[in-house]
Order: C-alpha cells, then structure tokens, then sequence
C-alpha cells in the first residue's frame, strides 16, 4: 500500500511538472535554469544581460566571423535567412525575448488567458510580450509561417515595440501597416511576409481563434534554429544570427581581431611590401612582429578602443 501511494504521488508530480513545461510562460528561475551558461548580469525575467559595450562592438561583425566562432564552439544550427527585411542596409543588435504562437485552440486559449498567473498581464496576447520588453531587447517570435489573417504586429504594435526597446524585431509571421513601420526610423526587421489582414488572437472577438500564444521566453524555434532568451541577435545583409550570451564577447574579440589583420594586410599589400601569397599564408614571424609593431605605431588611430588593442598586445607576448 505505502509503495502504491508513493508510485502515485510521483505520478502526480511529474505530470504536474509537464504541465508547467509545456505551458511554457516561463518564470525567471525557469529562464536561469535553461541558460545556465551565462554567469553575467540578468534582467529581473531571468534573461542573461550581455554588456552593452559588447551590443556596441556587435554592429561591425559581419555573419561569417560570428559563424565560424558559433561553429568552433559547437553551435551549428544558429543562422536563418529567407526574410522580408525592413530597413534593408541597418544592422540589427539587441538581446532576444522570445515567444511562441501556435494555431488557435479555444480550450487551451481560455486556459491561459484565465490562469492567474497571467493576471497581471494587459490586452490581447500579442500585446503580453511587448510589454516585457527592455530597452536594446529584440522581441524574437515564432508564428509558424502564418501570413493571410496571421499578423500580430501592425503599426500600433510596432510603435509599441519601438518605444520600449528601441530596437526591431525578428518574426516568423507576416506584419501588415508596413508603411506605417517603415516611418520608424532604427525599427530594424527581418519578417517573413507583409500581408494587409490582421490576426484573431482572443476569444473576445467572436472570430475564428487563429492562433494562441502558448510560450513567452522560453525556447523558440525561429526556421532552422533554436532562439533562447537572452540570444544575442546580429541581423544584417538578410540573414540573422542567434549568438549565444555566453559566446557574445567572444564573437566581437574574434571580429576585432579580424579586423585589425585585414587592415594591416590590405596596408602592406598595397605598399608592395608583401605579396598576396605572404599575407593570405600562414603568417611568417617576421610578419607577426611587424604586426605587432604597426599596432603598437597606430593604436590611437584604429577604429576599436585603446585597451582592445592594448589588450591583444599583451596577449601576443
């Protein structure tokens, strides 16, 4: 008898356990649990906080250098074009809030939108995690691809969004009021479809229930890729990039060191000093010092901060 009541509140508690995994409204310490990578500053959400001077030093990393440090470090599945892009030629940057929809089920919509838990929350659910947002944050949503009678976003919206974050959004969905977007001059975007419908998210419309929120920053899928909360997002040149917090610092030293390579080399190419064999080789330690000393000469002139340069200075030596 005592082994049966023992088997039976195990029972009830893993299934109480994967309700509240599948229900997927994360809690901070859900979100700090799934990121336990980051060991920085975290929004009161949970979500990791990378420092806004890596946010800064992001913008002039391009794909392939984020791609290659992601690849080295395991990461494979972390890049996803094909997007409708407003604002095409600016660079997206900021840290990711996710959410997820799914096609609309009114017993599982009304389950949600009467859990207590969401009590607090105002407006119809496109509206949850747009109020969440903080500034530099990039609201990173999965609407499944749905485009006639699937926006969500629309100029009202949009201008919410903007005027919380400061920032764009990365949404596999359709986005009507374009040009209404469009008027929002930093408010970057990589969409899948621009449609002039609008979605029926809430049971209050009386319409066909087309699609219902069912995570908000937790994992979402985003095409190819898994988003977390807290991603550092790189969008530009029509692809976007989902770099891991832990892996954001990382990235940008990778890049300034590129950088900083390819500037010395396009200089002594074009001095005739070396040849293109010499500087697309391996690099002889005669180069290297030169290297070393074209830093050194021009360290208050290089387009990254004085201790970046003094700091790969030092770890040369």
């Amino acid at each position: 008898m005592k082994l049966r009541l023992e088997l039976i509140t195990v029972m009830v508690l893993l299934t109480a356990t994967v309700a509240t995994a599948q229900q997927g409204f994360f809690t901070p310490a859900d979100v700090i649990k799934y990121t336990p990578d980051w060991h920085g500053d975290r929004f009161p959400d949970g979500r990791p906080k990378v420092p806004d001077d890596v946010l800064d030093r992001m913008k002039t990393v391009t794909l392939e250098e984020a791609w290659a440090v992601l690849q080295q470090n395991g990461f494979m599945h972390q890049y996803e074009d094909g997007w409708l892009s407003i604002h095409q030629g600016k660079v997206l940057v900021g840290r990711a809030l996710t959410a997820t929809w799914m096609p609309g089920r009114p017993d599982v919509q009304k389950l949600i939108e009467t859990d207590p838990a969401n009590a607090h929350r105002i407006g119809g659910m496109n509206a949850w995690p747009v109020d969440m947002l903080q500034k530099r944050d990039v609201y990173v949503c999965d609407h499944f691809g749905l485009k006639e009678a699937g926006p969500s976003i629309g100029d009202n919206v949009g201008n919410a969004i903007y005027a919380r974050s400061g920032n764009g959004i990365v949404y596999d969905g359709a986005v009507r009021d374009i040009n209404g977007l469009n008027e929002l001059d930093n408010f970057v975007a990589f969409v899948r479809y621009y449609d002039p419908s609008h979605h029926y998210g809430s049971l209050k419309t009386g319409k066909l229930l087309n699609s219902t929120m069912v995570s908000i920053n937790g994992p979402t899928r985003i095409g190819h890729v898994m988003a977390m909360p807290g991603d550092v997002i790189l969008g530009r040149d029509g692809g976007v990039m989902f770099i891991p917090p832990q892996l954001a610092e990382q990235v940008v030293k990778t890049s300034e060191a590129t950088h900083l390579r390819d500037m010395f080399g396009h200089q002594r190419l074009q001095e005739g000093k070396y040849t293109a064999g010499q500087v697309d080789a391996h690099w002889t330690d005669a180069i290297e010092q030169d290297y070393q000393q074209w830093l050194k000469q021009n360290e208050d002139h290089l387009p990254f901060p004085k201790a970046r340069i003094e700091q790969i200075l030092r770890d040369h030596e």
